[in-house]
């Protein structure tokens, strides 16, 4: 009947494997984003003593991921949980305040007169879109700022809710470290009640942080122009090893009166990379301000993807809530940041002690996770064709992929590729780095590399 009814009206029931095909024959390939694409080049690199420095996320003396205890503890105390409907609502209401309470500080006067709006969101990058989004409804037609340069991602975030962006001066090539008086400039200029992104600490991709100086310099200023500040919080506690140190930033602009957005991750402080947990909050004048900004934050999630899994979201709430085990996390995040401290200043060293003509400070100066080593796009491709070291092409170094085993590789390697005098290029006399060549021809077939002659034991 259905048959005869779509002949009667003239519509052909079949459809070609061309009309098939011409729906999509328009789309193209997205262009790679610049850290997956680091990861892929070195997933596909056979070669057995090949490192990745360009992943986000923390690593151990052995260049492996980390379950923390404090995670472990977490799991064994909800393993039994029954995540249902009624109790998830519970828990994420748990993670905001928990969440708020690391940021703001749990004495603060927002925590105690509950003056936030907060939902849990798809780690930071959940976070920032939702507020990006938010920003776009209620303030059409405004611009965010980011630093130059800022994580890669973020123009993309944005941009997919139709934000513009521009750019304030943020890093000094020359100095490798914060250009200030250029930065103070651009705050002045953006009109006035401009959005700015900020990150608190262990700016990625820099390393490089404003001193507490600088920062109330920047409050004061941007209280004067009527800017939001909108903070970006993906490493609290690597910077310094100390959460609350971490927050200071913020802390001064909560202290100086500010209406502040700040998006949270436990992606890389807690080792959840996989479980996508993360908090958005904004700061409001009461709380009625708060229910209303809430219901608003809640209705674009729910348009985006409902809830987060609620299983991360536990792990998380039973963290930050349970003092034994937020405390055994705090410890944790200290030994984190302390072999990642170690590893610049060894790095930095073993780069000297080769008697390189550049200036390194940088890498001690520099915090967090990432240093922004000064090298070249001729430089990075240099060393992943040679020595099959992966990095972004801007230059940005995760410390965490550098180990004691490796350290003096990458060191040497990097010594290889911005010597000035090719002619005291040091892997024409390390004898003492001698190794089997037959490392890489197994796997490489007959190619050679430059970094046979260099220490493969790692």
């Amino acid at each position: 009947m259905i048959i005869s009814r779509f002949l009667r009206r003239g519509i052909s029931t079949s459809t070609s494997p061309t009309r098939r095909r011409s729906w999509w024959d328009h789309v193209t390939p997205a262009l790679k984003d610049p850290i997956n694409a680091v990861t892929d080049a070195f997933l596909a690199d056979p070669c057995p003593y090949k490192i990745n420095l360009g992943v986000g996320a923390y690593r151990d003396d052995e260049g492996k991921p980390v379950v923390l205890q404090c995670v472990r503890e977490a799991e064994g105390k909800t393993g039994a949980t029954n995540f249902l409907e009624s109790t998830s609502t519970a828990i994420s209401s748990k993670l905001v305040e928990e969440s708020a309470k690391l940021i703001y500080g749990e004495d603060s006067d927002v925590i105690k007169e509950r003056r936030f709006a907060g939902i849990p969101a798809l780690s930071g990058t959940g976070a920032c879109r939702i507020f990006a989004e938010f920003q776009k409804q209620f303030y059409p037609g405004s611009t965010i700022y980011f630093p130059d340069p800022t994580w890669s991602n973020h123009r993309n975030i944005w941009g997919d809710a139709h934000v513009p962006d521009r750019t304030f001066h943020y890093y000094h090539p020359d100095s490798k470290g914060l250009n200030f008086v250029a930065l103070m400039d651009d705050v002045k200029n953006a009109p006035d009640g401009s959005f700015f992104l900020l990150q608190p600490c262990a700016h990625n991709p820099t390393g490089v942080d404003p001193t507490d100086e600088q920062w109330l310099e920047i409050s004061s200023l941007f209280k004067v122009k009527n800017h939001f500040p909108f903070f970006d919080v993906a490493y609290q506690g690597f910077a310094s090893g100390d959460v609350e140190r971490d927050a200071q930033a913020i802390r001064i602009f909560l202290e100086d009166g500010h209406s502040i957005g700040c998006a949270q991750s436990f992606a890389k402080n807690m080792g959840l990379y996989g479980h996508r947990v993360g908090c958005l909050s904004i700061l409001c004048n009461d709380k009625i301000q708060a229910v209303a900004i809430k219901s608003q934050l809640k209705q674009i999630s729910n348009t985006m993807y409902g809830s987060p899994p609620i299983h991360g979201i536990s792990l998380v709430s039973k963290i930050l809530s349970n003092p034994d085990i937020k405390a055994l996390w705090l410890k944790e995040v200290k030994v984190m940041a302390t072999r990642i401290q170690r590893m610049r200043a060894t790095l930095r060293e073993a780069l000297e002690r080769l008697g390189s003509p550049l200036n390194w400070q940088h890498i001690t100066n520099q915090v967090g996770m990432f240093c922004f080593s000064g090298l070249t796009r001729a430089e990075v491709d240099q060393l992943a064709k040679e020595f099959h070291i992966y990095m972004t092409h801007d230059g940005r170094i995760s410390m965490a992929g550098v180990t004691t085993k490796n350290v003096d590789y990458v060191a040497r390697a990097i010594h290889e590729v911005t010597a000035s005098d090719r002619d005291i290029k040091i892997l024409h006399n390390i004898g003492a780095y001698k190794v089997n060549t037959d490392i890489c021809s197994t796997s490489l077939g007959t190619k050679k590399t430059r970094a046979r002659g260099m220490n493969l034991a790692l």
